[in-house]
């Protein structure tokens, strides 16, 4: 009921598409805090990431949780936060796609960017439906392919109604809703291990590494895993986005501080709770959380909540993780639609549509997204990490680089800019297709897109410069 609520009360409140998108670029610290926080974490951390990093890093995967924190919230807000907002209103863009037209002058750039978040966000998409599905089929038996029908139809009923408005609303509920359930979920899984000394001393008996500095797994993969889910959301559009929307420097600062306090939260219960997962289960007690004797790793925390959530609290659970995946899907299908209508409907094929036009297809195209994802999610093409990787990595590896540097510096060119994406994004791919594993093959696109735009811009360098642009 309080999401059909928010779906009605931000479509009253939806006059136009500034409105829908950005809810009229005047939404309050707070309000951007917890959308901003519930749009990075989401199913995905929850059942996927915190399953496979907590099995096989143990505590250091809380290394993960921490560098999230620190550069994937308090550094985006802290070194980009204002810029941003600044250069929406100097530019006069709503979208990523935008700024690279305005910034670079290229409408080439603004349709390349506008294909490439498309098609990068369904797999990211499809990755959050998996893990909501897997969620409740293993907790209320509900075949997988329904699960998928009612995830979709539920986050497209508030999204289609009210848009951001709506997200931003009950993204506050679905914040409030996370941090309860993770102080739940933490207490309960720390009390069923007979302390948190007690669970400490069965990991180390298991392998000593679980609880050292360094996982089995390695320095590099650690390194990997930090590094992709830390540094993309300095390019991610839908992360970006709430800096467009957000009201003023002052929420900005403030927002800073609730958001960031609102990831080391999240994260490290989520990372945590995910590192006891070898102590709870076995494939005697959990069938469904391994095959053949190994973990199936998007299984493994479900499994692990039904063994240590008691049954009067495992409602809270689902609304827990129900919260952060809602929020997450909203945030990526209004980029994801924004891309199709704003970019490429009103940028290239009907310049002069108008604003209630843009508002309906909008609407529209968010359904269309929502459809494409749920298909793909049936299929479960592979884990959700693997999904996720590939996804961010790819989004990364295509707008570090350009975005970064043209926010910051203003020698940043258009060849800089676009062969550092080219490259980026060519070489995650070719890296995953040719067996890489999607951490990796994220992390060294993201580098080179990084490295290489203000090299080639120096080789390069672009022939003017907008005064717009607020960078050194």
């Amino acid at each position: 009921m309080a999401i059909i609520a928010a779906g009605i009360i931000g479509m009253r409140k939806t006059k136009s598409f500034n409105d829908y998108f950005l809810g009229g670029g005047k939404i309050g610290a707070w309000m951007t805090a917890f959308t901003y926080g519930t749009a990075y974490f989401s199913a995905v951390l929850f059942i996927g990431f915190a399953g496979q990093v907590g099995w096989n890093f143990g505590y250091s995967g809380l290394w993960i949780a921490l560098f999230n924190s620190l550069v994937g919230v308090l550094g985006v807000w802290w070194i980009m936060g204002h810029r941003i907002k600044q250069m929406s209103i100097e530019y006069k863009v709503s979208t990523l796609p935008e700024y690279f037209e305005k910034r670079y002058n290229s409408k080439g750039f603004k349709l390349y960017s506008s294909i490439a978040i498309f098609f990068l966000f369904i797999p990211y998409s499809a990755a959050v439906f998996i893990g909501l599905s897997y969620l409740f089929k293993v907790t209320f038996n509900i075949d997988y392919s329904l699960a998928l029908i009612f995830m979709g139809g539920f986050t497209g009923l508030y999204l289609v109604l009210g848009g951001y408005n709506s997200m931003t609303m009950i993204d506050v509920v679905f914040g409030i809703i996370m941090i309860i359930g993770c102080a739940v979920l933490s207490y309960t899984t720390v009390n069923a291990a007979g302390g948190l000394t007690e669970l400490t001393a069965k990991l180390s008996t298991q392998d000593p590494r679980l609880v050292s500095w360094l996982g089995p797994a390695g320095f590099w993969n650690l390194f990997y895993l930090t590094f992709l889910t830390s540094v993309a959301p300095f390019a991610m559009p839908q992360l970006i986005q709430k800096f467009y929307a957000v009201r003023d420097k002052k929420a900005i600062r403030t927002g800073m501080i609730a958001s960031t306090m609102f990831s080391v939260i999240i994260a490290s219960v989520a990372y945590f709770v995910g590192s006891t997962s070898r102590i709870f289960l076995t494939p005697e007690n959990a069938p469904n959380a391994f095959s053949n004797g190994k973990p199936v790793f998007d299984s493994l925390m479900p499994d692990l909540l039904n063994k240590v959530i008691p049954e009067y609290l495992f409602v809270l659970m689902l609304l827990l993780i129900l919260s952060a995946s809602m929020s997450t899907l909203a945030a990526i299908i209004l980029i994801s639609s924004s891309s199709v209508v704003k970019d490429f409907y009103a940028g290239f094929v009907n310049k002069n549509a108008s604003d209630k036009t843009l508002m309906n297809l909008m609407r529209a195209s968010a359904l269309i997204f929502i459809i494409i994802s749920v298909i793909l999610a049936y299929f479960k093409p592979a884990s959700i990490v693997i999904i996720l990787g590939i996804s961010w990595g790819a989004i990364g590896a295509a707008f570090l680089g350009p975005f970064f540097w043209g926010l910051m510096w203003k020698r940043t060119s258009l060849t800089g800019a676009f062969l550092s994406s080219v490259i980026g994004l060519g070489t995650c791919l070719v890296l995953y297709f040719t067996g890489s594993p999607s951490p990796q093959a994220g992390t060294i696109g993201m580098l080179l897109s990084f490295i290489l735009c203000p090299l080639i811009s120096l080789i390069a360098p672009a022939k003017s410069f907008s005064p717009a642009e607020s960078g050194a």
